[in-house]
């Protein structure tokens, strides 16, 4: 009996044994082929633009190419949802909005967003603000106010996608002033711009992907969501200084799947912390008035934490929450 206890425990011990070796083995080689950077939003649009830039800055740094791939739709969350089924080999990584933290609440699902993804590092925030063409009826916060409240439901507004940070913080925002919007989801800003210059919006909520529109005339912002004005639109006010106390600036980051293992985490944590701090990264980001905002692995994992517990109340609030 103790001698077949003996093999046993040996046994498990080489197997053991032989998995930390194949770990170290893994990480030690990593990367050996191209790395899929899986991004929530389509293509064209801020997220899209900046995080390009950043995934050439670190395919050099890494020695491989990080190639980006496109997952737009279901409020942001598809990237994160790809996680639960790729291999933990750090070969698929992807971006992490604050939608995915508000899934849980809203959705039946099977995995959970803070046990079931390994966080790599925070890098960078969403401006927000929302938006009107320059040929519609509204010129001013306060005339986008009085049509709604004329209108109950027909001022019709775009955001890019149900659930995500700008359709609940504009629902928020009407929720505190009494009023009644028709929201509109499409799969990214460039889908949503589009909308707006056919003519089938009123107004957008969404981050600075409009900062284009804005440049050439065609749009107006009519207030932002940050601590402080943009300095890219000046004559914007915040949501503070119209009396709407909201700031919401929807950090993201980057993760892998579950049981990546952390020499593998590490290198790429690495990797792209210095990808950040390449000015081609910054000057892209500056384009929709956006920061390089870093957290390393630890803070990223404390901050999804705190914000899926923050995100309940506000999903709740909305009266959004699944039926339990």
């Amino acid at each position: 009996m103790l001698r077949r206890q003996w093999i046993q425990r040996t046994a498990i011990s080489a197997v053991l044994g032989a998995s930390a070796l194949a770990t170290s083995a893994l990480a030690q080689s990593f990367p050996a082929k191209p790395i899929k950077l899986l991004i929530a939003f389509s293509a064209g649009g801020p997220t899209d633009i900046t995080m390009r830039s950043l995934a050439d800055n670190a395919s050099k740094i890494l020695g491989q190419p990080v190639v980006v791939e496109n997952k737009a739709g279901a409020g942001g969350t598809l990237p994160a949802q790809a996680l639960q089924t790729a291999q933990p080999d750090g070969y698929t990584v992807a971006q992490i909005p604050l939608g995915v933290f508000r899934l849980p609440y809203t959705t039946k699902m099977t995995w959970d967003p803070i046990k079931d993804i390994s966080y790599i590092l925070n890098v960078t925030g969403y401006a927000f603000g929302i938006a009107v063409p320059t040929s519609g009826p509204i010129k001013t916060w306060a005339e986008f106010v009085a049509y709604a409240k004329a209108n109950p439901g027909k001022l019709s507004y775009g955001s890019t996608g149900t659930l995500t940070s700008p359709h609940l913080t504009t629902e928020l925002i009407a929720q505190k002033l009494g009023l009644q919007l028709n929201h509109i989801p499409y799969k990214g800003s460039a889908d949503l711009n589009q909308a707006v210059m056919g003519g089938h919006l009123m107004a957008l909520a969404d981050s600075t992907g409009f900062a284009p529109l804005v440049e050439s005339g065609k749009v107006k912002v009519l207030v932002t969501w940050g601590e402080q004005r943009l300095a890219k639109f000046p004559d914007a006010p915040t949501l503070k200084e119209v009396g709407i106390d909201i700031v919401q600036n929807s950090p993201f980051g980057i993760a892998a799947p579950r049981g990546t293992p952390p020499e593998v985490v590490k290198k790429l944590h690495d990797a792209f912390k210095k990808a950040m701090e390449e000015p081609s990264y910054v000057q892209a980001l500056a384009r929709y008035d956006m920061l390089p905002m870093y957290m390393d692995s630890a803070q990223y994992l404390k901050f999804a934490q705190d914000t899926f517990a923050r995100e309940k109340a506000l999903v709740e609030k909305l009266g959004l929450a699944k039926p339990q």
